[in-house]
């Protein structure tokens, strides 16, 4: 079994934490979603999206990535669906990153720009690319990485759960080594605190310092910088 811990903050300027996370070590299975909207919509809609997908694989009678890209398929479903039903929830969506051990490797499916980072004796590096704007559009177009950081498209988003049918899912299988330890995170975090800065804090982790505490040093990194936004944590770590 894995090692996890997980922790969410609202952060330093939002009234509300839209963001949602769950960590079943026996299931080995590791989700986190950002949700989106008005009103508390974003909040249905990352709880709604990461519930479906707890649910699907629980019930799943045998577990490979065939079944984690079903159970995040069927998020997308239920999430369309209760906007349908209703108004007020019109427009709600959601990131997704989820992560089920499968033997000695982790398979991720992801769904936006939430992200998830690998740190082991090579060093930090992210697993997941980000479904937005300028990953997919700015980049290629060969944008400088300072006017993306000012470009009013930086904020958009290719795919979501909840944005449409059919869905886009990027799926990636990651074969962890003893005392590799995985980031599973929000852009409250990625967004906000620098890659070097992200790398130091892990490394603590991945030298065998508590997870909890590792934790919420991401947690207060994000929020000494602003905090602009909610800022969730999931760390999942192999043990030696």
């Amino acid at each position: 079994m894995l090692d996890a811990f997980a922790l969410s903050d609202k952060g330093c300027v939002r009234s509300n934490n839209e963001d949602y996370c769950l960590i079943e070590p026996e299931l080995g299975l590791y989700v986190l979603a950002d949700g989106m909207g008005g009103a508390n919509a974003g909040e249905r809609a990352s709880r709604l999206a990461v519930d479906t997908v707890a649910e699907a694989v629980l019930m799943a009678q045998h577990r490979d990535s065939q079944v984690l890209l079903t159970a995040v398929e069927e998020a997308n479903r239920r999430v369309l669906d209760a906007a349908r039903q209703d108004i007020a929830l019109e427009g709600m969506g959601t990131t997704l990153v989820a992560a089920l051990e499968i033997g000695e490797d982790l398979c991720i499916a992801s769904v936006g720009d939430s992200r998830a980072y690998l740190m082991d004796d090579a060093g930090l590096r992210a697993i997941t690319d980000d479904q937005t704007w300028v990953n997919e559009v700015g980049r290629p177009l060969g944008l400088d990485e300072e006017s993306l950081k000012n470009h009013p498209m930086r904020h958009v988003l290719t795919m979501a759960i909840g944005a449409s049918a059919p869905l886009t899912v990027n799926c990636y299988s990651v074969p962890l080594t003893p005392g590799a330890l995985v980031l599973i995170c929000s852009d409250g975090l990625h967004g906000v605190v620098e890659p070097q800065k992200l790398a130091e804090i892990l490394q603590g982790g991945h030298d065998g310092v508590g997870l909890e505490e590792s934790c919420r040093q991401l947690i207060e990194a994000a929020k000494d910088a602003g905090g602009p936004d909610n800022v969730t944590t999931v760390l999942v770590r192999k043990p030696r």
